[in-house]
């Protein structure tokens, strides 16, 4: 194992935790925005139509995969800065 996935591993694991929790925050603001609801639909929701939740669940889907390709980029510059290199 080479030295920047050394440093990277830690990073990468702190990161993502940090993106899920950045990301699910985002998310309830976005919808309390656009929804004009404090919570978002669950899929078993019995009150809630299929339209809402998969528009809920794509939304989601699509927040999370911008923070963490954020965090996940941010993380190897960060091992770029500290061992000269990218992570493999």
């Amino acid at each position: 194992m080479n030295k920047q996935t050394l440093v990277y591993k830690p990073i990468g694991m702190l990161g993502g935790a940090l993106a899920g929790v950045v990301a699910a925050a985002a998310f309830k603001r976005v919808w309390r925005v656009a929804a004009g609801s404090s919570q978002a639909p669950h899929a078993t929701d019995p009150t809630r139509g299929w339209p809402e939740i998969l528009v809920a669940a794509a939304v989601q889907g699509a927040i999370f995969g911008i923070v963490k390709a954020t965090v996940d980029r941010g993380g190897a510059h960060a091992v770029k800065s500290l061992t000269g290199r990218w992570p493999d």
